[in-house]
């Protein structure tokens, strides 16, 4: 039997709360689409000599990797306030600069049994809209060093 297509409305990304004790995922509400780019910041050079008899070579020397995750700019309806998770990348890591610029991300679909979680910086992406839409809301996460990976736990 040959396997089955996932739904991409199942994926989960979560940011960690460093500055709670102990630190916590927040879940990042409101995403209506993503992109993983896995070779997003890779450097590759030319490694062809006389003796590759005209077939081009090269070795990779970095990898990199982004994912962009993009939706609607949510609020809790009693208090107003931003949803958490974008709260957390908008007023906290994306005001960070040098070592402070750094912090983690995680997501899995729900088929999956393990998170991948991503030391990264983050790019706010740019909020807006029309008469008839709802306020977006973005963000660009860059891979800082290798993505490892958690079990997921109840």
């Amino acid at each position: 039997m040959a396997g089955r297509p996932i739904d991409a409305r199942g994926w989960q990304f979560e940011v960690e709360d460093i500055d709670a004790t102990p630190a916590k995922w927040l879940p990042i509400s409101g995403i209506t689409t993503f992109t993983h780019n896995p070779g997003e910041n890779e450097e590759t050079i030319d490694t062809t000599a006389f003796d590759s008899d005209g077939q081009y070579e090269q070795d990779v020397m970095q990898r990199g990797a982004t994912l962009e995750i993009e939706g609607q700019y949510r609020i809790d309806k009693t208090t107003k306030a931003q949803d958490p998770g974008q709260a957390y990348i908008d007023h906290v890591w994306a005001q960070g600069l040098g070592i402070d610029s750094r912090n983690r991300v995680r997501w899995r679909h729900n088929t999956q049994v393990a998170w991948v979680v991503w030391d990264a910086t983050v790019t706010p992406g740019e909020q807006g809209g029309g008469t008839n839409d709802k306020t977006s809301w973005s963000a660009s996460i860059t891979r800082c060093g290798p993505a490892t990976s958690e079990a997921v736990t109840p």
